[in-house]
C-alpha cells in the first residue's frame, strides 16, 4: 500500500484566543483520505508548564515520545529517557528544540535502581530541579499460559511494576516541599479489561492502578499528587511491529470504540498535560481511561 502524506497548517483567531492547528493528511493510493489532528496548542496550553521539570520514561518513541513533545510545548524541560534507542531518543529532543523547547536525552534501564540514580541525578544536575515524573516505560508480550516463563514474568513485572516503583521512590527525594509535584502513571484499559495471552501483562497494570491509589494517599500531605492514564490501542511504533495494525484486530477494536478509531500518542499526551499542570491541581488518585469510549 502507498501512502502520500502531507501536513495542512490552519490559524485562526477567535474572540478569546488565537489558536492554532496542524493536520496529518494522509492519502492512500486507493484514494482514501485519512485527516489527523496531529496537535493542537491554543496559547493558555503552551505556558501551563511554564519553569517546571519533566522525566518521561521510554520516550524514545510511541507514547512516552508524544508525551515528552507536548510536555515541552506546554513550557517545560523535559528528560528523555531511552534503554536502547539513542536516535530515537536524540531525535525527540532535536525535535523539542527546533520548537524552542528545552531537552536532553538520558540513557537508563528503569528495571534497574543504580540507572534509576543515575537518570534523576542527571536531570537534577541539568535542569536544577524536579516536578513531574511520567512513568511510560513498560514492556508487553503475548504469550498462552502453558507457556508463559518465569523470565517471561519478570520481563514484565520488573520494568513495569518494580521500575515503577523505584521512579517514584526517587522522585519524592527530588520534588521541593510544597513545590506540588506530580507523577503520572501510563497504564492500560486491560488493568480492568484483561485481555488473552496478556495475562501477566495485564496483572503488572492493575498493579500499576494499586499503587497509584496507594500512593496517591500515602504522598498527598506532602503535596505531591499521583494520577494514572489507561490508554487504548493507540498507533505507534509497537502497535505497527506487533502487526496489529490495518488488520482484524484493528477492525474489531475500531467496531468496539465509539468514536470510531484508534488512539495517537496525541491524545494521551494532552491528558498528561492536564494531570501535570495546575489546572489538576485537585485531582489525585484517579486511574483515567483515554479510549474513545472503548468497550472490550
Amino acid at each position: 500500500m502507498i501512502f502520500r502524506i502531507s501536513f495542512l497548517n490552519i490559524h485562526f483567531n477567535t474572540h478569546f484566543k488565537s489558536c492554532f492547528i496542524k493536520f496529518c493528511i494522509i492519502d492512500e493510493a486507493e484514494g482514501r483520505r485519512i485527516l489527523i489532528n496531529s496537535c493542537i496548542l491554543d496559547d493558555q496550553q503552551r505556558g501551563k508548564l511554564g519553569g517546571k521539570v519533566a522525566i518521561v520514561t521510554g520516550s524514545s518513541k510511541g507514547i512516552g515520545a508524544g508525551i515528552a513533545k507536548h510536555l515541552a510545548l506546554a513550557g517545560a524541560s523535559v528528560v528523555v529517557n531511552y534503554a536502547s534507542s539513542k536516535q530515537d531518543a536524540d531525535r525527540v529532543v532535536n525535535d523539542i528544540v527546533k520548537e524552542g523547547g528545552k531537552a536532553i536525552a538520558v540513557q537508563a534501564d528503569v528495571s534497574k535502581e543504580a540507572d534509576i540514580q543515575h537518570l534523576f541525578a542527571v536531570a537534577k544536575s541539568t535542569y536544577g530541579r524536579l516536578d513531574i515524573l511520567v512513568n511510560n516505560a513498560g514492556v508487553y508480550e503475548f504469550q498462552s499460559i502453558e507457556n508463559v516463563t518465569v523470565e517471561h514474568y519478570h520481563k514484565q513485572f520488573d520494568l513495569n511494576v518494580l521500575g515503577l516503583i523505584l521512579c517514584c521512590k526517587e522522585a519524592v527525594k527530588y520534588f521541593e516541599p510544597a513545590a506540588n509535584g506530580s507523577i503520572i502513571n501510563i497504564t492500560s484499559v486491560v488493568s480492568t479489561a484483561p485481555t488473552p495471552q496478556l495475562s501477566v501483562y495485564s496483572a503488572s497494570k492493575a498493579a500499576v492502578d494499586a499503587i497509584t491509589k496507594a500512593l496517591s494517599r500515602e504522598l498527598g500531605p506532602r503535596r505531591i499528587r499521583v494520577n494514572s492514564i489507561r490508554p487504548g490501542p493507540t498507533v505507534t511504533e509497537g502497535t505497527h511491529a506487533a502487526r496489529l495494525i490495518s488488520t482484524s484486530f484493528e477492525e474489531q477494536i475500531v467496531a468496539q470504540t465509539p468514536l470510531g478509531r484508534l488512539g495517537q500518542p496525541d491524545d494521551v499526551a494532552r491528558v498528561v498535560v492536564f494531570f501535570a499542570s495546575d489546572d489538576a491541581e485537585w485531582v489525585t488518585g484517579e486511574c483515567l481511561t483515554v479510549a474513545g469510549g472503548w468497550v472490550n
